[in-house]
């Protein structure tokens, strides 16, 4: 083997390492089921043994009343949101200025003469400017989700409102979808059947994406996020 053919071969191999490095370093370690605490599932909390509650069946932490809807009131217990996320934008501006302006002066005049060539009056001072802008633009947007995924209760605030956070992932082909959500639920907004609309929840975080082969060819690589980013001058 020749010193050229095997110098060619480092620098092709360097070129590969390179980019995949690089390559990494944009993705990152990727969105993954439980890779963000904030929408993990609450478990309830484990009723007392029974050396605490002095041998009494009744637990008042899991106690259920004969003449109430069983809805969601508790840490651990699921509650269905329904999605029903729908939104429109729409924007424009236009902008319109103008400006003349002219400037005229007789020649000046010498021993009470004006100075000429040819008939033609010498230092004549005139001057004109004329200045006009236009602008226009316009946006819009629209979004819609529907579905549902059911949450757990992550915490009771003192006034009774209910922090519920979860995520739903569904594996299609060679890829997965998920659906994430967190906020804060009034109980006074659930329905007999434990749901609630995704319009009812305060302080919402919804978030819906994909990962796998099909979200990674519809997203740009490393490279022309490089030449689309802030870091590139030109």
């Amino acid at each position: 083997m020749s010193d050229t053919s095997f110098e060619s071969r480092w620098r092709a191999a360097a070129v590969i390492a390179s980019a995949a490095l690089l390559s990494a370093c944009a993705t990152g370690p990727g969105i993954h089921h439980g890779s963000d605490p904030r929408f993990a599932a609450t478990l309830p909390a484990e009723p007392l043994s029974p050396e605490y509650n002095q041998g009494a069946i009744y637990q008042p932490a899991f106690a259920q009343s004969l003449f109430e809807d069983y809805k969601a009131r508790r840490v651990g217990d699921v509650l269905t949101v329904l999605l029903v996320e729908r939104t429109e934008a729409q924007k424009s501006a236009n902008a319109s200025t103008s400006k003349d302006a002219s400037v005229q002066l007789p020649a000046p005049s010498l021993g009470g003469r004006t100075p000429t060539h040819n008939g033609v009056p010498l230092f004549p001072i005139e001057g004109a400017a004329t200045r006009s802008f236009e602008g226009q633009g316009g946006a819009a947007q629209s979004n819609m989700l529907e579905g549902s995924i059911a949450v757990t209760v992550a915490n009771v605030l003192p006034n009774g409102n209910l922090v519920v956070q979860g995520e739903k992932w569904v594996r299609i082909n060679q890829g997965e979808e998920y659906i994430r959500l967190r906020g804060i639920v009034r109980p006074v907004d659930i329905a007999p059947d434990n749901t609630v609309l995704s319009t009812q929840i305060a302080d919402a975080q919804v978030a819906y994406g994909g990962t796998g082969v099909v979200a990674s060819s519809s997203a740009p690589g490393w490279l022309s996020r490089f030449f689309s980013s802030p870091l590139w001058p030109f």
